[in-house]
């Protein structure tokens, strides 16, 4: 099968999002996808594998806007470097937040285990680049220790991030200012 074309990857994804935000994810079906992008079925497939490879492919999409722009002020603290990169990731999804997490929430039904462990991955990465965006680079227990910490504060910052209301997601960004702290007592290179 040849690679896909950007152009036409991003139009079906588009279609995808569109379809879901008037059906819902689980609902989601292919052939609706294709019919709403105005390309045949085979398109789709020729792009995405199954519905959650379009979701892989949005999530790809949060995390390039999560390392694309101006890297933070490198005379901030961690914690707000890290604040920063962070609430770009969900400002990214913020016009699909439901969508995001219908996601989130298909990749760990119960009767989708093939997904739990490439989700393990997923997030494992995600921590890994939002540390490099941020410019955090600690050693050894330190390093490890901001691996474990951020995993486990992205995922307590996720379930408010759904119910977040705000336009520029206070309640979400509060969970991180209040929950970040300790970054900055973490030992650094010199």
């Amino acid at each position: 099968m040849p690679p896909a074309k950007p152009a036409l990857a991003q139009r079906i994804l588009e279609a995808a999002l569109a379809e879901a935000e008037a059906s819902g994810w689980y609902e989601l079906r292919l052939h609706a996808v294709a019919a709403r992008a105005g390309v045949p079925l085979a398109a789709v497939l020729g792009c995405y594998r199954d519905a959650d490879a379009i979701a892989d492919a949005w999530f790809t999409k949060a995390l390039a806007a999560m390392v694309e722009g101006e890297p933070p002020d490198p005379a901030d603290p961690p914690s707000a470097r890290m604040e920063t990169v962070l609430m770009r990731w969900f400002a990214a999804q913020g016009a699909h937040r439901a969508v995001a997490g219908a996601m989130l929430r298909a990749k760990l039904h119960p009767s989708h285990p093939h997904h739990w462990v490439p989700m393990v991955f997923s997030l494992s990465r995600l921590i890994h680049w939002a540390l490099d965006a941020a410019r955090l680079d600690a050693r050894g227990l330190a390093r490890q220790a901001e691996e474990v910490g951020l995993t486990l504060l992205f995922l307590r910052a996720l379930p408010v991030w759904q119910r977040d209301t705000s336009a520029v997601l206070e309640r979400t960004r509060g969970v991180l200012r209040r929950n970040l702290g300790w970054l900055d007592r973490l030992p650094r290179r010199r």
